[in-house]
């Protein structure tokens, strides 16, 4: 039962990494340079281990109906993608990617474009990929799946601290920034614009590594909260 726990908390940051490489290749194809994509300073986009953690979980059985198969997994990544979206946007305040741009999108957090290959990954994924995945860590001891799993999620959970502390500092910047400039209610544009200037004339690298992760970043306007009248 731990050896399988563990090899799952494996399987998630394998993905995870193969899921970075994937997002650096494609911005070193668009953009000609590297950049560290993802909110974590490590090299892993979670998402991508979530999704396939819900597919090799939850979509096992579908191995034999390769159409059915495809179709929930472009809705299960569907689904994962846009309340990622919805939450960290809640959270901090802050439109992370943004696909309103292109064709057949959902509220700016899903696109038929993107998912289309996440269809085609995904079934790549559950009939090669994870087998090879299993069959490798099967060749390490049960000792050594439990402490490199381990080890991985401590240096997780750290990386999560760092990164929240960052994203908190670019989330005050842009209060700070908000309370001091006459911006319009809905002018997320300036907003983002002001925020990169900021950081990108400071010296704090980590910062700097997290907008330019994000290109599209967008910070949105804050709400101020109406004090309640005393009775």
């Amino acid at each position: 039962m731990i050896k399988t726990i563990c090899i799952y908390i494996l399987f998630f940051f394998i993905y995870s990494f193969l899921g970075w490489c994937l997002e650096v290749i494609c911005k070193l194809i668009s953009e000609k340079r590297f950049i560290n994509r993802g909110m974590l300073i490590g090299p892993i986009c979670p998402i991508y281990g979530y999704g396939v953690l819900i597919m090799t979980l939850l979509l096992q059985d579908y191995l034999k109906e390769p159409i059915t198969l495809f179709i929930l997994i472009i809705v299960s990544c569907s689904i994962l993608e846009y309340f990622t979206s919805y939450f960290l946007e809640k959270i901090y305040h802050t439109r992370w990617w943004d696909y309103t741009n292109r064709k057949f999108n959902i509220n700016g957090r899903i696109c038929l474009e993107t998912m289309i290959p996440f269809g085609v990954l995904g079934i790549l994924i559950m009939n090669y990929g994870n087998s090879l995945v299993f069959r490798f860590l099967n060749l390490f001891s049960n000792t050594t799946i439990c402490i490199v799993s381990i080890i991985l999620l401590i240096t997780y959970m750290m990386d999560n601290i760092i990164s929240c502390k960052i994203i908190y500092n670019i989330q005050r910047l842009s209060k700070e920034i908000q309370s001091k400039q006459i911006i319009r209610k809905d002018d997320t544009e300036r907003i983002t614009k002001l925020v990169r200037k900021r950081i990108e004339g400071s010296m704090k690298l980590l910062d700097k590594r997290l907008i330019n992760a994000f290109p599209h970043l967008e910070m949105l306007k804050f709400k101020k909260r109406k004090k309640k009248p005393h009775n």
